[in-house]
């Protein structure tokens, strides 16, 4: 019972639906809806029942949701143990035929489309790509010079 609430307190912030977490929420709504029926026999409220029914309703929602992650990590696990087997393949086969070149020249990927691709974002005339650069003289008030301000205040001292 000890190892039980252990594994339970570590699975709270282990990622997923772990066994015990599992174990834990079902004991849990059974208790639940045991406590529920013996209060319905006590009492005759339909409160009870109706309750019993939305508890019964999130009880299968939340084992219907555990069974969906489970069914997703299995497929999970499916494709990536697949694409290791796929990896080794190729591996093998990439070993078998000698060379990696050789290799890439069967998947098509040869030296001239090699050289294609390293050169295909450039373009065929790169003179029409290039610009002038703007001197600092041709900045249109980035950047200011001495003489600039002493324009400045002569204007000032006129208009004074």
């Amino acid at each position: 019972m000890a190892e039980f609430l252990t594994n339970l307190v570590t699975s709270i912030f282990t990622p997923g639906p772990t066994p015990s977490l599992v174990v834990a929420t079902n004991a849990s709504f059974a208790a639940l809806q045991l406590v529920l029926l013996l209060l319905l026999i006590a009492t005759y409220s339909i409160h009870f029942l109706i309750l019993s029914i939305l508890s019964a309703g999130l009880w299968w929602a939340i084992n219907w949701f555990v069974a969906e992650i489970q069914a997703g990590n299995a497929k999970e696990e499916e494709v990536k143990r697949l694409r290791e087997v796929r990896k080794e393949r190729d591996e093998k086969a990439a070993e078998d035929s000698g060379t990696e070149t050789e290799a890439a020249e069967e998947e098509g990927r040869g030296t001239g489309e090699k050289h294609r691709m390293e050169g295909g974002l450039r373009p065929e005339s790169a003179d029409a790509v290039l610009r002038k650069r703007r001197s600092l003289g041709e900045a249109s008030g980035d950047l200011s010079t001495d003489s600039e301000w002493d324009k400045v205040s002569n204007e000032g001292e006129e208009d004074a």
